[in-house]
Formats: structure tokens, sequence, C-alpha cells
């Protein structure tokens, strides 16, 4: 069974899916972390939705499907930030209200017929089966990501009002954050699928803040832990013969479930610790 892993890895389609794997490790635990310490880690997830409605448009008009999905996926992420201001209290209803435009526009254009392909790909994706073009897609978002402002975005991830109070202008800067985080689903959909980018972007963001070890170390673990959950995945996906990206997706539930009982266990142990230390240092007393 290994041997003819070992042999599917010389074949350029899984050298391309290895690429985009390391590649995607990096970019979504980055995006996922600024948009859970925002706590707005289901943002992720409506966009990823609204970039199926993208493709589905693409397709129909007959323009290149990475293209209507960024497009698209763009346009719901300023409307997101512009209904919050309208919504102020009800931050979760702008996300399922952008959810619910999307997914019944790709509906209507797929159940019309209007769409010439197959739009229905997007749901799952294949990172098996990714183009060149589309591999170059993802280290540009990811520069994006790095190269535009990275410790601005972090001041306003933290605390937004302080860095309203300092003069920042937060207002744009969560406009540019959308069409980051835009152009990031838009790179990743065709991969992972619409229903499985949002377990990438929160699960390893999710896992890492258990480490409680600091903003900068936690950012470096969550990149650890994406590329550990992506790879084993990818290997797994390819023993069972099953969709990578909900391959990916279990294997990041069971990361974090792992790392979530070593903690409790670390904890456990030292509550146990200090109970053995006081009973010593009583007896001693006594």
């Amino acid at each position: 069974m290994f041997e003819s892993l070992f042999e599917a890895l010389q074949m350029s389609f899984m050298q391309r899916a290895l690429a985009a794997t390391l590649a995607m490790s990096l970019l979504c635990p980055v995006m996922g972390l600024f948009l859970v310490l925002r706590r707005s880690s289901m943002t992720g997830d409506a966009l990823s939705h609204s970039s199926l409605a993208g493709a589905a448009a693409a397709l129909a008009l007959g323009v290149n499907p990475v293209v209507g999905t960024f497009v698209f996926t763009a346009v719901c992420g300023l409307m997101i930030e512009a209904l919050r201001s309208v919504f102020r209290h009800y931050g979760d209803l702008v996300l399922t209200i952008v959810q619910a435009l999307s997914v019944g526009i790709a509906l209507t254009l797929i159940t019309m017929g209007l769409v010439k392909g197959n739009a229905e790909s997007f749901l799952f994706g294949s990172i098996l089966t990714i183009s060149q073009t589309d591999l170059w897609c993802i280290p540009a978002a990811a520069l994006l990501w790095v190269g535009f402002g990275l410790s601005t975005l972090t001041v306003i991830a933290f605390d937004e009002d302080s860095a309203r109070a300092a003069g920042v202008k937060t207002r744009r800067w969560s406009y540019a954050f959308s069409l980051l985080t835009a152009s990031a689903v838009a790179a990743a959909i065709p991969m992972v699928g619409v229903l499985v980018l949002s377990s990438m972007i929160a699960l390893p963001a999710a896992t890492a803040l258990q480490l409680k070890v600091g903003f900068k170390r936690t950012l470096i673990a969550a990149i650890v832990i994406s590329i550990i959950d992506a790879f084993l995945g990818l290997i797994f996906a390819y023993l069972l013969d099953a969709a990578p990206g909900g391959v990916t997706a279990l294997a990041s539930g069971a990361v974090l479930l792992l790392v979530l009982i070593c903690r409790a266990a670390i904890r456990r142990f030292r509550h146990d610790c200090a109970a053995a230390a006081a009973v010593k240092k009583s007896t001693e007393i006594v």
C-alpha cells in the first residue's frame, strides 16, 4: 500500500498536490487566526459559500471560474463589512444574509441550466486535479496577506477600539481585510471545496490557541498544525481512495481532539502533583 503511495508521489499531479497542500497550509491558518481573533471565524464559511455563486456565475458567462469566484467573493466581503454597520449588534445575522443570498444565486443558476460546466465540483474541490495556474494563485494570495499591512491587521485584530484611538483608519483596514480574505478563499476553493474550507481556516487556529504561547508562537504553531493536518489528509485520502478535503477535515478534528485530551491530562497531572505536594507539606508540619 505504502509502496504505491511512494510511486504516486513521483507523478506530476501528486507533486502539484503536495505543493498546493503546503501553500494552503501556510495561507489558511494565517487567515484563520486573524478571523478567530476578530471573533468572525464564520466569515470564512460565509465567503466560501459565496464563492460557489461566483463560480456558477462565471461558468454561466463563460469566464474563468477563479476570476468569477474572486470578484463575487470580494463583493460579498465588502457587503459583510457594510452590513456590520447596519446590524451592529447582530454580527451573525449579517453572515446569514450574505450566505443565504449566495446560495440562492448559485442554486438558481445551476437549476436553470445556465451553468456551462460542473459547478458542483467546487463543493468538494479536487487538489489532485489542480492546474499550474491554480497552483500559483495561492502563493499570490499568501504574499498579499504577508506583505499588505500584516502588523496593522494584527493590532486591529487584537483591539480595534485601541487601534482606532491611536489614529488607525480601522474602517478602511476592515474593508482591506475582507478583500484579502476574499483573495485567499478564491484561491483555495478549487482545491479544497466550499464544504471543507472553513475547517482548514478555523481548526488549526483553534488547536494552536489551546497551547497558550503568545501570538507569534501561536501563529507558527497554527501553520505547523495546518501542515500536519493537510499532509495527513492527503496521504490517508490516497490510501482510502476518498476526497482529500473531507479526510483533511477529519484529520484536523482528530488533531484538535488529541491536543484537548493532552491539555486536560497535563492539567490533571499538575493538579495531582500540587495536591500531593500540599499533603506532604502538611504531614511535615505535623
